[in-house]
């Protein structure tokens, strides 16, 4: 089985970030926080095995990028492959606008 290796950018770590400061500060939920980033690296983890089996967006302007979700949170990570390498661009709740965030 072939393994990737996972490049994660400033963008997904900030967005990590501020998704566990609005868990811990907003919602005062430590244990949420903790889970979410529990999950977001098994996801990482994951990723690492299963990037090139996930197909390309099908939107127009995001047809380089796949996404893969968190498996428990409604989170999902936003990447693209380059040759051997998984460069994760972003990190994204559901509820977010993806596309005013993508052209930003």
């Amino acid at each position: 089985m072939k393994t990737w290796k996972v490049v994660v950018t400033d963008d997904v770590q900030d967005d990590l970030d501020n998704f566990v400061y609005y868990l811990l500060v907003e919602k005062l939920s430590r244990q949420a926080a903790k889970a979410v980033l529990d999950d977001y690296d098994e996801t990482i983890e994951e990723l690492s095995k299963v990037a090139g089996a996930l197909k390309p967006l099908e939107d127009l302007e995001l047809t380089d990028y796949r996404k893969i979700r968190l498996r428990r949170h409604n989170y999902y990570l936003l990447y693209r492959l380059c040759g051997d390498t998984v460069i994760v661009d972003r990190m994204f709740h559901d509820l977010q606008d993806i596309d005013r965030v993508m052209k930003e």
